[in-house]
Parts: C-alpha cells; sequence; structure tokens
C-alpha cells in the first residue's frame, strides 16, 4: 500500500468520524452531551483539513505517492 493509498484510508476514515460524532449529536437530547460531540466533530474537521492540505503537499513534492 502506497503512503498515498494510507493518506486516502486515513481521509475516509475520519470522514467517517466526523459524520458520526454529528449523528450522535443530533440524535442526543442532553445538550452538555450534544456540546461535546459537536466540538469533537469541529476538532475531527480541522484534522481532516490539515491531512488534506498535507496529502496535496506530498502529492506536489513526491509524484510517487499521488493516488492512481
Amino acid at each position: 500500500m502506497s503512503v498515498g493509498s494510507q493518506v486516502q484510508g486515513t481521509l475516509v476514515s475520519l470522514q467517517s468520524i466526523e459524520a458520526t460524532l454529528l449523528t450522535f449529536a443530533a440524535k442526543s437530547s442532553d445538550e452538555e452531551t450534544k456540546e461535546t460531540f459537536l466540538k469533537s466533530a469541529e476538532r475531527t474537521k480541522a484534522v481532516l483539513n490539515e491531512i488534506q492540505k498535507r496529502k496535496m503537499q506530498i502529492e506536489n513534492e513526491e509524484p510517487q505517492y499521488q493516488q492512481e
């Protein structure tokens, strides 16, 4: 498995985690719990964005890591 494939797999996992956290927030009736899920989803999104930027940087610097 190439580095590009591993990074892509990580991105997909993070997107799934973010969606799950948002679902939990929407279904939660307790405001504190809902807020915790929403904050966690925001943090996950921030990590996701950083990894997407890094993936683009890797692909630009090292063409052999580009997703095929």
